[in-house]
């Protein structure tokens, strides 16, 4: 456990960087000195492990920095004076900002609203905190079996419910599919051994198949002078699969990407050369062609999927992306953090949506200056959806309205002009027409699905083109508020019949 082990893994780190980190890693051993962890291994080993992951996705040295001094305060080790002599504001800040956040303790997501709202809070004024809480708590499911078993339940139960889907919708996969398997096998022990059962009897069935699909596809596309390409398989997450079972009536059959090609080029154009080849030789599946890189997902996942015959009986799917896509599609929103930005502009308007959807969640009286166009639409309707909540039973019931819009299964549905709207499967027409709009969705008389004429009870699925019909005679009736599944749709529905109410 070297501090040069962490600066191997830094990308052209200055003397000053390699500094920092030997001062930070001597301050950490230093101030844990003699502290043990419930494993019996020294408790520097967690810090130092929280510093690797986050220098293994290639945070600025102020976070990995962070990430060795994140426990010193809330342990008593060291004082906030202390920290700002040694190291600075920004990292005393980034340092209180996650000691806050452990105090947050998480005692049920239907019942504790505020642990949530303080959890996101507590990373308002700045995303890194959020990241630093992320890898320490990978380190720590990693290590949780050295827990009681009833705080492993209840640790891997938050994590599966708050931190993995906060890492996915900021598409951080590296870290989302990692705290997602680890907490689902604490937390459903049952469910998890007969998910990895099903998933080992399966894979050993089509590896030797797909090794050898691995190599006929190289071969087309070397014969039409695409040589600089890699090509490996993605195996599918042992939750993310279960997820997926639920779906399909527990048949792993009806699962094609339990084992995935992914094939990485150079270019866009590239990605639709090889779709192109590909199609030409085996024959695709109907309706599994998803093209990501036109219409991205909304936490910025691009890729063209399509599942083909192989020839030999069986299906696969075929994940084609530039290196660039993928490197995202891993690292999310810290691939945009890095300090060696170079002034790129971006990185600013990239990371703005969630610094000021924060502190609208908790009614800061200050406005917000500068809202960026960039921020996603998930993040607004997750803002907007605080307005108004007072009472315990509102409060209550907003948890459950997170989960089932926010962090569930999703389904991806077009406009008429091809832009993409995101919403949780289950969705119907009035969900979609108050996405776009409040206005829209007030006005909405009838509606049109992939051109046909369609009830407003009608369910959306993935790729739907759907088309709202608008009447200004139209408006919302309490019977709305028993079709719509969206709590965005039913806020501005009950807003609308309160202010008719009071008129």
């Amino acid at each position: 456990m070297s501090y040069q082990d962490i600066i191997l893994l830094i990308d052209s780190p200055t003397e000053k960087d390699k500094e920092l980190i030997q001062k930070a890693y001597n301050f950490a051993l230093k101030a844990h000195e003699g502290q043990l962890r419930k494993s019996g291994e020294p408790y520097f080993v967690h810090v130092y492990e929280t510093a690797k992951i986050l220098a293994d996705l290639k945070m600025d040295i102020s976070t990995i920095v962070a990430g060795f001094l994140h426990d010193s305060i809330e342990d008593g080790v060291a004082t906030e004076e202390c920290i700002k002599k040694e190291f600075g504001d920004e990292i005393l800040f980034l340092v209180n900002g996650v000691t806050k956040l452990g105090k947050v303790k998480y005692r049920g997501a239907e019942r504790h609203i505020e642990s949530l709202r303080k959890f996101i809070v507590a990373s308002a004024q700045d995303i890194r905190v959020l990241i630093i809480k992320l890898a320490d708590r990978l380190h720590n499911m990693r290590t949780i079996n050295f827990v009681r078993p009833d705080k492993q339940r209840r640790i891997s139960l938050e994590t599966l419910e708050i931190y993995a889907p906060l890492a996915y919708r900021l598409s951080i996969r590296k870290l989302s599919r990692e705290l997602e398997d680890l907490s689902f096998e604490n937390a459903y022990p049952k469910e998890y051994k007969e998910t990895i059962e099903l998933k080992k009897n399966k894979k050993e069935e089509i590896l030797s198949r797909l090794e050898k699909f691995i190599k006929s596809v190289k071969k087309a596309l070397a014969e039409q002078g695409m040589i600089n390409i890699h090509t490996d398989y993605r195996k599918k997450g042992v939750y993310s699969l279960f997820k997926k079972l639920e779906t399909h009536e527990n048949d792993i059959e009806k699962i094609y990407d339990l084992l995935a090609i992914r094939i990485c080029v150079e270019t866009v154009a590239d990605c639709y050369k090889v779709l192109g080849i590909i199609h030409g030789i085996w024959r695709p599946l109907p309706g599994r062609i998803k093209d990501y890189i036109a219409f991205p997902k909304p936490n910025g996942y691009k890729s063209i999927h399509t599942t083909v015959f192989t020839g030999d009986g069986s299906v696969v799917e075929i994940q084609i992306r530039t290196f660039e896509m993928h490197h995202n599609s891993e690292y999310g929103i810290t691939s945009h953090l890095s300090y060696k930005n170079n002034g790129d502009k971006n990185t600013e308007e990239t990371t703005n949506w969630f610094r000021q959807l924060l502190p609208k969640i908790i009614n800061f009286a200050q406005s917000i200056k500068n809202k960026s166009d960039n921020m996603p639409k998930w993040i607004k309707d997750l803002a907007e959806s605080q307005d108004g909540i007072k009472t315990e039973s509102e409060k209550d019931g907003f948890i459950n309205d997170l989960k089932a819009d926010f962090f569930n299964q999703r389904i991806f549905v077009f406009t008429p002009k091809g832009e993409v709207v995101d919403l949780p499967t289950g969705s119907l027409i009035l969900d979609f027409a108050y996405a776009i709009h409040s206005d829209v969705g007030e006005h909405t008389s009838g509606a049109r699905i992939n051109g046909k004429m369609v009830s407003l009870h009608s369910e959306l699925k993935n790729g739907d083109i759907v088309e709202i019909i608008t009447n200004k005679s139209n408006k919302p009736s309490s019977k709305w508020l028993e079709i719509v599944k969206t709590n965005t749709a039913k806020r501005h529905i009950m807003n609308y019949l309160e202010k008719t109410r009071k008129k």
